[in-house]
């Protein structure tokens, strides 16, 4: 049975492996070699955080690591049924807000993340854009925003710093899909250029933000 630490350096060998794989396939336009690679370095995150089960923290993120890789299969396998995704991915922002309160209870505000929500619903009903798949992102996405805030208020220590920067690399990813989505409404050279650099820029973020989540609760013995 091999030691921890093994486990651990094996892992983020094979992770930066298909991480630079998955990078060449978008440079390369290789999508569905691309697709492959970035799906098994997620479950790979999955596989890994199974490890740390043993403690509540660590099946939290394991539980959070399963709804991340349902949301990723009608994302981006299946590229349909994205309300099934983003529904699923507001549970994963669930759970972290869940970490969150069990980390650092003084610190968690639930009345501002509902707030939150609601005001970037509100302002969406105002402008008439309002869909079942908008509002889901209107409650998933303030939530991110809220999970990686609250992340910087954790008391010091290597797991926690860890975390936040998974949180934030996660809401860098997000953004890139948003700008993604957005230049697909309109036509012009420059923006084709954009739109490649942020779809690259999707990946670029999101591996290592839940690479990052994973060895959180990896470097943490419990709670």
């Amino acid at each position: 049975m091999p030691s921890k630490g093994i486990l651990l350096k094996c892992f983020l060998c094979i992770e930066v492996f298909l991480y630079g794989l998955f990078l060449y396939c978008d440079l390369a336009d290789l999508p569905t070699l691309g697709t492959l690679l970035k799906y098994t370095a997620l479950l790979g995150c999955l596989l890994m955080s199974l490890d740390s089960c043993a403690s509540r923290d660590g099946l939290l993120v394991a539980s959070a690591l399963s709804f991340t890789a349902a949301a990723d299969l009608f994302l981006l396998v299946l590229n349909r049924w994205y309300i099934c995704g983003v529904a699923l991915f507001c549970v994963v922002q669930c759970l972290y807000a869940r970490r969150l309160y069990l980390l650092d209870r003084p610190s968690f505000s639930l009345t501002g993340r509902v707030l939150f929500s609601g005001a970037a619903i509100l302002l969406l009903a105002g402008t008439n854009l309002l869909d079942p798949l908008s509002a889901l992102i209107c409650l998933y996405f303030p939530q991110l925003i809220c999970n990686a805030i609250q992340s910087l208020h954790l008391p010091r220590c290597r797991s926690n710093y860890l975390f936040s920067i998974g949180l934030w690399l996660f809401v860098a990813c997000d953004l890139c899909v948003g700008l993604y989505n957005s230049t697909l409404y309109f036509s012009s050279p420059l923006l084709s250029t954009f739109s490649s650099l942020v779809q690259i820029g999707m990946w670029l973020f999101y591996l290592p933000s839940q690479v990052c989540i994973v060895l959180s609760a990896s470097r943490r013995f419990s709670l």
